[in-house]
């Protein structure tokens, strides 16, 4: 798999804000069939930071209704991605 296709993009909510404030982690939805090394060698080739630790977990879709037809949202991949202190990514920089 090659390393672009790897992130699919940075989850940006409430809780992952204060994740990256408090304890300089960032999150990223990831493909489904990446592992840890390759996420880590994907944010690092990506955006030149260090990577100290990747956890990861499957989110469930939620089933989703529309008039009398239920339907459910896929299940997706989240990477928490450690960084090495003084490392930052900064999705919302203006040059």
């Amino acid at each position: 798999m090659k390393s672009s296709g790897i992130l699919v993009r940075p989850v940006i909510t409430e809780r992952a804000t204060t994740l990256k404030d408090r304890f300089n982690q960032i999150v990223f939805e990831v493909q489904t069939e990446a592992t840890k090394p390759q996420i880590k060698d994907a944010v690092e080739s990506t955006y030149g930071v260090t990577v100290e630790q990747v956890r990861t977990t499957i989110v469930h879709g939620k089933f989703k209704r529309r008039g009398a037809a239920m339907t459910k949202q896929p299940n997706w991949k989240k990477a928490v991605v450690t960084l090495k202190k003084g490392d930052t990514i900064d999705f919302f920089a203006t040059e």
